[in-house]
This record gives C-alpha cells, structure tokens and sequence, in this order.
C-alpha cells in the first residue's frame, strides 16, 4: 500500500518536465523545485479539506 503511494507521488512529479528532465544544473536548485513541486501537488488537497 506505501510502495504504491510512493510510485504514485513519482509518477505525478515527472509529469513536471522539469524534473522529469533534470534541467537544472545544480542540485540545490533541483532540490528547490522539486518542492515546489511537491507543494504544489500536496496544498489542493489540504485545501479541500478544511
């Protein structure tokens, strides 16, 4: 059940290109986007539940 949560949460943030693609060329600024990303998935559905 976590392992397919897991694969799921990857499967939506590749859909960012990119992530997907790994266009920035530092690791600092792919660790920021990837949680901007990850923020932007995550705050709807916190959103709808308040």
């Amino acid at each position: 059940r976590d392992r397919n949560r897991v694969e799921r949460m990857f499967n939506r943030l590749k859909q960012f290109r990119r992530i997907a693609t790994r266009y920035d060329k530092t690791a600092l600024s792919f660790r920021s986007f990837l949680n901007i990303a990850a923020a932007k998935i995550w705050l709807p559905s916190f959103v709808n539940r308040a």
